[in-house]
């Protein structure tokens, strides 16, 4: 079902390039759903444009037949993802497309949701549209690999962001941090939150910088600020917890954490997640279970080293976004970006597939995926 031909032409590969490129623009707005374009063709014109906006509104498929400028009958629709068939937020695009007459459907990726997972394909060519399908597939799979786990596995993809300095480092010995790296680079730090539902920082984190875990760039929304604490340590005049009221906020804890400032923070406007234990501290994985439950399909994790190493021995992480400043900090306590017991032996450590190294002003950032055993 994903492949069923092996080789395209040139101008297929141009349009579904070109949804590719629409899709991009719902970054941050369609979560939990995927990111998806379309490109109407009739006779080697385009005629409709349209991609998946925002969770809620129409799929891309019809909305690329709303902006069709003639009758697309006949047509060629290049799409990324496989329409759906099932009704949600918006009826089955298998019938706007059968409505619309559309003649052939060229597919990049099957959608992996049970609710459709091939059977739109099938509804297709059951009424005699010819369905391609597989076409820049690794590609579309890595703009959408958040939705991917997210919909298979119920839980959050979980990306880690670093900054640090050449020798490793993040943070000075009595957790000073700022700024590790330029303006530049916090930019595109903000698109990252924008782009995921939920940010992660430790108990130390808040202490030491009394963050306020925001999204500066207007044109996304604010993440669901997660705080792994199993105490429940927040005081409830941090800015995280006055400001709870307008940006949602989760503190998660453990049996052990104190009543009354539970209810502190309740007051607050700050939800409080109890989570199983894991030799005492928060079970990462139980917290993962219940806030996928919750529709939290993406968590960028910025904790300290104790929050990152954690995620990291439990095998957690995603993808890493590792930014390095051309800075040497130096010293045996200051922090550095992994903390845990780490690995006994150099040939055990966890090898990361580095996909692309760009450049922000004297900074430079890695991008990666852990290396699959």
């Amino acid at each position: 079902m994903e492949t069923t031909r092996r080789f395209w032409s040139e101008t297929d590969k141009q349009y579904m390039q070109e949804a590719i490129a629409l899709a991009e623009r719902g970054y941050g707005h369609t979560a939990p759903n995927p990111m998806v374009g379309c490109v109407l063709v009739k006779d080697g014109r385009t005629i409709g444009r349209g991609w998946h906006r925002q969770y809620g509104d129409l799929h891309a498929e019809r909305e690329a037949l709303a902006a069709c400028t003639e009758d697309p009958a006949g047509a060629t629709a290049y799409v990324t993802l496989e329409p759906c068939c099932h009704h949600g937020k918006q009826p089955p695009c298998t019938d706007a497309l059968l409505e619309a007459g559309i003649a052939r459907v060229v597919v990049g990726l099957t959608d992996p949701n049970p609710l459709v997972c091939g059977k739109g394909i099938e509804i297709l060519r059951e009424h005699g549209v010819k369905v391609e399908v597989g076409l820049m597939a690794d590609k579309i799979r890595e703009q959408n690999r958040i939705f991917l786990k997210y919909i298979t596995e119920r839980r959050p993809w979980v990306t880690l962001k670093v900054a640090m300095t050449l020798d490793g480092k993040i943070a000075t010995a009595d957790g000073d941090s700022r700024w590790v790296t330029s303006p530049r680079a916090r930019v595109f730090v903000h698109r990252l939150r924008g782009g995921h539902s939920g940010i992660c920082v430790g108990a130390g984190t808040v202490r030491a910088d009394n963050p306020m875990l925001d999204c500066r760039l207007t044109e996304y929304k604010n993440p669901v600020r997660i705080l792994p604490d199993s105490l429940a340590s927040l005081s409830p005049e941090s800015r995280i917890a006055q400001s709870a009221r307008s940006i949602r906020t989760i503190l998660v804890h453990t049996e052990a954490a104190d009543i009354d400032r539970l209810k502190q923070l309740r007051d607050c406007g700050v939800e409080t997640l109890a989570c199983k234990t894991d030799n005492g501290r928060i079970d990462l994985r139980d917290m993962l279970c219940q806030l996928g439950a919750q529709g939290i399909d993406s968590i960028l994790l910025e904790g300290g080293e104790e929050l990152n190493g954690s995620f990291f021995e439990q095998g957690l992480v995603d993808e890493y976004y590792f930014f390095v400043a051309p800075k040497i900090l130096g010293g045996r306590e200051a922090l550095s970006a992994i903390g845990g017991n780490g690995f006994a032996k150099m040939a055990d450590a966890l090898a990361v597939n580095i996909d692309s190294i760009r450049h922000f002003g004297q900074d430079f950032l890695l991008h990666g995926y852990p290396e699959k055993k």
